[in-house]
């Protein structure tokens, strides 16, 4: 179980409205999630102390501030209630970045997902998937989905998911190399907050867009880049407030060959990019399932 390698998947977003503002200033949306087999990999080790320790060579943020931490203090602290023995109970965390960081990839919120998942399988917690779901949502919104590990059509703040099936396309993706505020997007005067209700069983009658697109294209130039240059090949989308860019293939060697185009251009060669397969049942759930874990 300690040698175990976990995996804490990219989500890309097929489409995301804005259908509102609540009063606590939290957005209405509705958006379409869909994993890609594109992981941060995680590796928990008990510790015989209280403490709970992160250890990456190529992750910079620093641990107290740090979502992976929050999240294995919050479960922890959630269990008291259920076993006050609970306090001792310490790990470390070995993390492997891979999903960058600020391109709306979702790899903070996967993480904690992640954390989330193996500790309550690693410390015999016992909470259902449902109540992990809700603690994962005072971490993040998109948290949920990632451990539901389905894909789906979310609602509210993103917390209310529907299961669908999207066709599991190949994906190419530009990652310019900007961080995108995604806090600065959505308090930004221009975008468009009241984008029509759509009903689940409407989806494939609407066109599926994303509203935080042009907002992004705007200030951030190297996005509006990386979306004409892959417009070249095929229609160029950006998940959730961006800064990555994809676009979907019907097979993995038409992805590639546009990654290779892309690499031999002297503007963009360098930025990251990469294709991964859209996956409707994310790397962690399957894992779950193989390892018999949940």
């Amino acid at each position: 179980m300690n040698k175990l390698i976990w995996p804490a998947p990219a989500k890309i977003n097929l489409m995301l409205h804005i259908t509102g503002r609540r009063e606590d200033g939290y957005h209405e949306l509705q958006t379409i999630f869909q994993f890609i087999d594109f992981s941060d990999e995680l590796v928990f080790t008990p510790r015989t102390d209280s403490q709970i320790k992160r250890h990456s060579q190529n992750f910079a943020v620093p641990e107290s501030e740090d979502i992976i931490i929050r999240a294995a203090k919050t479960l922890r602290s959630r269990y008291l209630n259920k076993c006050p023995s609970a306090q001792s109970f310490g790990v470390d965390i070995q993390l492997t970045k891979n999903i960058p960081m600020g391109a709306g990839l979702g790899g903070g919120s996967s993480d904690a997902a992640t954390t989330l998942v193996a500790l309550n399988t690693i410390w015999k917690m016992s909470f259902s998937v449902d109540e992990l779901a809700e603690i994962g949502l005072t971490l993040g919104a998109d948290v949920p989905v990632f451990i539901h590990g389905f894909s789906a059509f979310a609602e509210g703040v993103g917390e209310k998911l529907s299961p669908i099936t999207p066709p599991e396309k190949w994906y190419f993706f530009l990652v310019p190399p900007v961080h995108v505020s995604t806090k600065e997007v959505f308090c930004n005067s221009d975008l468009t907050r009241d984008s029509s209700t759509i009903k689940l069983c409407d989806l494939s009658r609407h066109e599926w867009r994303n509203v935080c697109t042009e907002v992004v294209a705007k200030n951030y130039p190297m996005v509006a880049q990386a979306i004409e240059i892959i417009n070249n090949y095929s229609e160029a989308k950006m998940s959730g407030t961006g800064a990555s860019v994809f676009a979907g293939f019907d097979s993995r060697a038409q992805a590639e060959d546009v990654l290779q185009k892309i690499k031999e251009n002297p503007q963009v060669g360098t930025w990251k990019s990469f294709v991964a397969k859209g996956l409707n049942k994310s790397p962690l759930q399957l894992m779950l399932e193989t390892q018999n874990l949940f």
